[in-house]
């Protein structure tokens, strides 16, 4: 009998386009394991709802972000893409790990005191501060045994193993407790205007984000205006945060090495360099979004996704659902008439 594949489980919200960030640093990673693990990609829509936003907006964002994760080699033939409101058990578990969470664990978040600080108490929806309990559901509902996680979200992963422990201690074992998974390849990617912080779609200056979706005249544009650093060499130095952010990318685009690409440019100015860097970007997401732009043409083909990922997402879901309401003392539930 074959062993059965570790599940690997991550999620992200549909808020916006994705950028080369996401691509280069996680989603390309992603597509690497699908071989090796059962994967689930969930599309965290629920999450979504915590801050302003628009529902018509919610609902493009979703179906634009299932057609670049696609566009970006997840083959729904090889895992699991789903939307997180399809799926009947997320919000149930919530509340029966929240019912285990104290509230001052809540209350420490990182991404809750950021996102809370300078708003009146009465302003800051609940969910805001439940946000990383129904994270925690996503993970432990498919008792996935690996999450890829970014800096921002080990926090939130550290309290999805804790409720995960006290889960198995207050009533017996049942959860796997997740460990983060870490891959090789694929550093940060900073900002073009300020290489000193991450690239990030809530970026305010979007010429400082590099989106997998902007047209080639866009991607040149914001790549030529990028800032440099003072002197001429192009060198990836700890002085350098400019010069070195665009190595890392031509070097993540191109698959070659940061001392390869500092050779070949040795004595070329920066304008030179950069209209390489554009050349190379160019070329490598120009097959992605003319793939997005015709999936997003065909919202036939990507509703079918949706549903064969829903339904295999809600057979594992069940699976872990009832046996937490069984370990909690809930009653079987009832075979209901239509």
């Amino acid at each position: 009998m074959a062993k059965e594949k570790p599940v690997i489980l991550t999620c992200a919200q549909p808020t916006g386009q994705l950028h080369l960030g996401n691509y280069l640093g996680a989603i390309k990673n992603w597509a690497a394991l699908l071989d090796d693990y059962q994967c689930y990609f969930g599309i965290v829509d629920l999450h979504a709802i915590t801050t302003p936003y628009v529902p018509a907006e919610l609902r493009k964002n979703t179906l634009t972000c299932l057609a670049q994760y696609i566009a970006c080699g997840l083959d729904p033939a090889k895992c699991r893409i789903f939307v997180q409101s399809h799926v009947i058990g997320h919000t149930e578990l919530a509340w029966v790990l929240g019912c285990l969470t104290p509230m001052g664990q809540l209350q420490r978040m990182t991404q809750f005191k950021d996102k809370a600080r300078g708003k009146e108490s009465g302003s800051i929806g609940a969910g805001l501060l439940y946000y990383p309990v129904l994270m925690a559901a996503d993970i432990l509902l498919y008792n996935a045994d690996l999450v890829p996680v970014g800096d921002d979200q080990k926090q939130h992963l550290e309290l999805t193993r804790d409720i995960a422990a006290k889960f198995n201690n207050t009533y017996s074992p049942t959860f796997k407790v997740p460990e983060p998974y870490k891959h090789g390849s694929g550093g940060r990617v900073m900002s073009l205007q300020d290489p000193t912080k991450k690239m990030s779609k809530s970026d305010a200056n979007e010429s400082g984000v590099l989106f997998l979706l902007d047209p080639p005249n866009i991607l040149r544009k914001k790549i030529m205006s990028a800032v440099t650093d003072t002197g001429k060499e192009i060198v990836a130095r700890e002085d350098k945060p400019g010069i070195s952010n665009l190595l890392d990318i031509m070097s993540a685009v191109t698959d070659r090495s940061a001392g390869d690409l500092e050779k070949e440019f040795v004595g070329q100015g920066y304008a030179t360099f950069k209209t390489a860097v554009a050349d190379a970007v160019i070329a490598h997401l120009e097959p992605i979004r003319e793939k997005c732009n015709a999936l997003m043409e065909d919202k036939e083909t990507l509703n079918k996704v949706l549903q064969e990922g829903a339904s295999d997402a809600q057979r594992r879901a069940n699976r872990t659902l009832s046996k937490v309401y069984r370990k909690a003392g809930f009653m079987e539930r009832p075979t209901l008439e239509r």
